[in-house]
């Protein structure tokens, strides 16, 4: 998996994720989890980690990760898109012939599988 776009717009794409997230508390791994699907850059982890906490989007305290969203979520009748095409899942890497996209101000993420997504959102 590659990272996709400037370093700039990897970092907006993972603030706008970690901003939507469906659950209240993860674990850092968790986090990185999601945070790996826009970058697999260490520095730039820790720079999206820092710069998230530092914008009130996240606590971080004893390795657990609070969401501050204030009812921000994607909203998948009108964030999530799909195609058809020949796909690898961003997060799992899974060959995909239907890709599910989010849509965020900063920009498009994906392609994710059926369940992936629901696992990068939070909503499993």
């Amino acid at each position: 998996m590659t990272d996709a776009g400037s370093r700039d717009e990897r970092v907006a794409l993972a603030l706008d994720l970690l901003a939507h997230l469906e659950r209240d508390e993860l674990s850092l791994a968790e986090v990185v989890d999601r945070i790996e699907t826009v970058t697999t850059d260490p520095t730039a982890t820790r720079e999206i980690l820092d710069e998230a906490e530092k914008r009130g989007i996240i606590e971080r305290e004893d390795g657990r990760i609070r969401t501050r969203r204030g009812g921000t979520f994607v909203r998948f009748e009108s964030q999530v898109v799909t195609r058809e095409g020949d796909f690898s899942c961003r997060r799992c890497g899974a060959g995909l012939s239907t890709g599910h996209f989010i849509r965020f101000d900063s920009g498009e993420l994906g392609p994710f599988g059926s369940s992936c997504i629901r696992k990068v959102t939070g909503r499993e």
